[in-house]
């Protein structure tokens, strides 16, 4: 109960809110001081018609436009949540005749979708990978091409353009199947589809070992100082004439720098948490080894403990 003036008591008084008819009561007289007003608060009345579902939203998702009709079409459910009944319906049968045309668009959609969400990424890169889906396949049907390497190269390809890279092994994981080769080709027709879509060389981003190098540092449990002392080691290693990938610089540059700490990773450790060959690593320290006096912050590390490192 709240207060407000009551024009028959000529003085404020206590007051009722009826919610069933809207009304604002003055609790001393009766006098209804407001009608039918509007209740402004949550309403998290159940809607469904299944008495077992408890799901208080209203709403349907957000519009596409990457869909013909903005993924706004209406569906039939099923009544009573059975399957037979569906298919005996007029209704449910007039809705299996039409078909859809964007079927295929959207499951396409739903697993990029899964196969962001086992990667942990934003949704700019789903989205991202959906608009170069939408584009191949308004180009150019895809049929009799692997969909699960297509919908992955999609997604190697967003991830590299939104500047959050993850490497092919890291999206083979979540492929469904694929294999490296299969994605691998399947990025090269996409990106000669779009080359010849927009008539230049597409942009794709360049990689450096800094951007796999947190979540490889996360993968092992490494320190704080050790990971700090790891970046600082990658941004010296670009000035540095290495002709290696900047996924086997990082691996090397983690090997490195735990060398140098008490907790040490074991080599075989490593490959596993960034995904790099054992013998790589090995050729990429080789090759950083000689400038581990540059690379090492000298706040991490003195110079005598440089010299402990073990020889390529």
């Amino acid at each position: 109960m709240a207060d407000s003036f009551c024009p028959d008591c000529k003085r404020p008084t206590e007051v009722v809110f009826d919610h069933s008819a809207g009304d604002t009561v003055c609790s001393e007289c009766g006098l209804v001081l407001e009608a039918h007003s509007i209740d402004e608060t949550s309403e998290w009345r159940t809607f469904a018609n299944e008495s077992g579902d408890n799901d208080p939203v209203r709403v349907g998702g957000p519009s596409n436009p990457l869909l013909a009709d903005g993924g706004l079409s209406t569906v039939i459910s099923k009544p009573n949540g059975s399957s037979g009944d569906l298919l005996n319906s007029s209704l449910g049968r007039w809705q299996n005749r039409g078909a859809n045309p964007d079927r295929s668009l959207i499951q396409a959609f739903k697993t990029i979708a899964t196969m962001s969400d086992r990667l942990g990424l934003v949704a700019t890169i789903k989205d991202r990978a959906n608009e170069i889906y939408k584009k191949v396949e308004d180009q150019k049907p895809l049929r009799g091409r692997n969909q699960d390497a297509i919908l992955a190269a999609c997604l190697y390809i967003a991830c590299r353009q939104e500047d959050k890279p993850r490497t092919v092994k890291e999206i083979c994981s979540v492929a469904n199947g694929a294999t490296k080769k299969e994605i691998g080709r399947a990025k090269e027709y996409i990106v000669k589809q779009l080359e010849v879509e927009m008539g230049q060389s597409m942009e794709m981003g360049t990689i450096h070992a800094g951007d796999f190098l947190r979540r490889f540092c996360s993968h092992l449990g490494m320190s704080h100082q050790a990971v700090k002392a790891a970046q600082e080691a990658v941004q010296k290693s670009e000035e540095l004439d290495i002709r290696r990938s900047p996924i086997s610089i990082a691996a090397a540059v983690i090997y490195i720098i735990t060398q140098l700490s008490d907790d040490k990773k074991l080599l075989k450790d490593i490959s596993l948490a960034t995904g790099v060959a054992e013998g790589t690593i090995r050729n990429s320290y080789k090759d950083l080894h000689p400038h581990a006096s540059k690379l090492v912050p000298s706040w991490y590390a003195k110079v005598e403990d440089l010299k402990n490192l073990c020889s390529p």
